[in-house]
C-alpha cells in the first residue's frame, strides 16, 4: 500500500490576531448554506466558523424560513435574506453576494440540489474573486461528473467530498482500499485543479499537480453522523479567511493545502475528544463545536 506523505503531527493553524487586531483581521467568512429542509447545516457551519476564529460570519439565506433558525442559534452572525423571488433573479443574486465583505467563501452545506444552487456555483467560479472558495455537499453535487469546470476558477478552491460525492464527480466507483481512495483523491484534485479533502476513515487531503498529500489519523466512526461535514466546512472557511488575511498583509501566497490540513486535524481531534465524553454511539455533530476551542487552545500553545 502506498503511504501518503505525512505532514508534521502538530497542525499549523493560522496565526492568531495580534493584540492590536480587530475582527476584520481575524477574517470574514461568507457562508451560503441551508435550506427549508436542512436549516441546521447552515447553523452548524456558521458556529464552526465562529469557533474557528472568524471575525465575522455572514450567512446568505436562499430559502424561506432559514434565517430565524440560524440567527437564533448564531446571534453573532450577519445575515443576508435573499429568499424572495426578486432576490433570486439570476442577475441580482450574484450582485448581492458580491457586496458581502469576505475573505473566504463556503458554498453548499444543506443548500439543496437545485438549478439555483447550480447557477450560484457556476457564477462563483466565473467571478473575478480572489477569496478562497470551499465547495461542500450540495455545492459539489450540482457539478455532476464535471470537476474540470473548477479548473478555471480565479481563486483557490477546496473540495470536501465524502466517498459518494467523489464517485459522482468522477463518475466511477472509488474502491474502499487506501490505495484506491488515494488514487481517486489525486484524480479529482488534478481534474479540478483544487485541493481535495476525501472524507472518511483516515481522511485524505491532496493537492493537484502530484503535490503534497496528507492522511489523518484522527477521527472515529461516531463522526459518521449528519452535520459533521458542515462543521468541517465552517471551520475550514474560518481558517482560510484568516490565512488569506495573513497572506495579503505579508505579500505572500496563500497555501490552501497547509490550512486545509489544519482544519481536518482539528476537526478530527474535536471528534475524538467528543467521543470520549459522549461515547461514539451518542455522538452528534454539534458535540464537536464544544471541543474546537480547547483543541485549538492546546495547539496554539504547542
Amino acid at each position: 500500500m502506498e503511504t501518503p506523505h505525512r505532514e508534521p503531527s502538530c497542525p499549523q493553524l493560522p496565526a492568531p490576531v495580534s493584540a492590536a487586531g480587530h475582527k476584520g483581521d481575524a477574517g470574514r467568512v461568507l457562508l451560503v448554506a441551508g435550506s427549508t429542509a436542512m436549516p441546521g447545516a447552515a447553523l452548524l457551519a456558521a458556529r464552526a466558523a465562529q469557533r474557528g476564529g472568524a471575525g465575522l460570519v455572514t450567512v446568505a439565506h436562499l430559502w424561506p424560513g432559514t434565517l430565524p433558525i440560524v440567527a437564533g442559534g448564531a446571534p453573532e452572525a450577519l445575515h443576508l435574506d435573499l429568499a424572495s423571488a426578486r432576490d433570486l433573479q439570476a442577475g441580482r443574486l450574484p450582485r448581492a453576494l458580491a457586496e458581502a465583505r469576505r475573505d473566504a467563501r463556503v458554498i453548499g452545506p444543506g443548500l439543496s440540489r437545485t438549478g439555483r444552487t447550480r447557477e450560484l456555483v457556476r457564477r462563483s467560479l466565473e467571478a473575478e474573486d480572489p477569496s478562497p472558495l470551499v465547495l461542500d455537499a450540495d455545492g459539489l453535487a450540482v457539478l455532476g461528473g464535471a470537476p474540470e469546470v473548477l479548473a478555471g476558477a480565479s481563486a483557490p478552491v477546496v473540495l470536501t467530498p465524502h466517498p459518494g460525492e467523489a464517485a459522482a464527480l468522477l463518475e466511477r466507483e472509488l474502491g474502499s482500499s487506501e490505495d484506491a481512495r488515494l488514487a481517486a483523491a489525486r484524480e479529482l484534485a488534478e481534474a479540478a485543479r483544487a485541493v481535495v479533502v476525501l472524507k472518511g476513515q483516515h481522511t485524505l487531503v491532496v493537492e493537484p499537480g502530484g503535490g503534497r498529500t496528507h492522511r489523518s489519523n484522527c477521527g472515529n466512526p461516531g463522526m459518521a453522523t449528519g452535520g459533521s461535514g458542515d462543521v468541517l466546512a465552517g471551520l475550514l472557511g474560518a481558517y482560510l479567511a484568516r490565512a488569506a488575511r495573513i497572506a495579503a498583509e505579508s505579500g505572500q501566497a496563500l497555501d490552501p493545502f497547509v490550512t486545509t490540513v489544519a482544519a481536518v486535524e482539528v476537526h478530527g481531534r474535536a471528534g475524538d475528544r467528543a467521543a470520549e465524553v459522549t461515547g461514539r454511539r451518542a455522538l452528534v455533530a454539534s458535540d464537536l463545536l464544544d471541543h474546537l476551542g480547547p483543541i485549538q487552545q492546546e495547539l496554539d500553545g504547542a
